[in-house]
């Protein structure tokens, strides 16, 4: 067998997509705005990731599951996604993604870029509509980062051979505690602390940044 030479995870929404996929979902629900203050707030690090994400949550009681094929249609891969995940997988590498969004559409994501891991949250629905409730545990920084460890574990792989990459505050721990750490058109709190910095939304660049602390890919 191959062995694995790196794993790089990241965030998915503001990051491996352009847009907060549930900013697009309070759109819809006719909590735009309401929503949208929330994520902003969570992500600097201002309001208890849990808490805001329930709270957004409850606002989109009522929609139909159909909505998440509405939103699709609104999703813009992040530039250089799919060059990134296409160059790793060639020279041997893994990817994840991490999100405090939900698999009802990360899932969907994943599988057309090809990745290998993806952790998300999940949305209750019953009748066909969702109940304004999530269920299961719930992806939070804490969670986020045990994601990177897990996997690396299971590739084994030391932590010093991944990367972390995010934009928002539930994105420091991962990428604090990851070989390579970059925080990606991120808001202040993360770029003041990550080792690594791309103000350029094209993901690609982080194979730079990889190639010149490792020397190679």
């Amino acid at each position: 067998m191959t062995k694995i030479k790196g794993l790089l995870i990241m965030d998915v929404d503001s990051t491996l997509i352009q847009e907060e996929g549930i900013d697009l979902l309070g759109e819809l629900a006719g909590s735009g705005p309401e929503i949208a203050d929330i994520t902003h707030r969570a992500m600097n690090g201002e309001l208890d990731f849990a808490e805001s994400l329930h709270a957004r949550v409850g606002l989109l009681a009522g929609l139909p599951v159909s909505v998440f094929d509405t939103i699709r249609k609104q999703i813009h891969f992040t530039d250089g996604a799919l060059d990134l995940v296409d160059s790793l997988h060639a020279k041997g590498w893994r990817v994840g993604i991490v999100s405090g969004g939900f698999h009802e559409t990360v899932d969907g994501l994943a599988r057309e870029l090809g990745i290998d891991y993806v952790r998300a949250n999940h949305l209750e629905v019953i009748a066909g509509k969702l109940t304004g409730k999530v269920t299961g545990e719930i992806v939070t920084k804490s969670v986020k980062l045990d994601s990177l460890k897990k996997w690396a574990q299971e590739l084994d792989l030391d932590l010093s051979q991944t990367v972390a990459m995010g934009d928002g505050a539930n994105d420091l721990p991962m990428i604090l505690a990851s070989g390579i750490g970059i925080a990606f058109n991120a808001k202040d709190i993360v770029r003041e602390q990550a080792p690594y910095q791309i103000n350029v939304p094209n993901l690609v660049l982080a194979l730079d940044i990889i190639k010149e602390v490792r020397g190679e890919l």
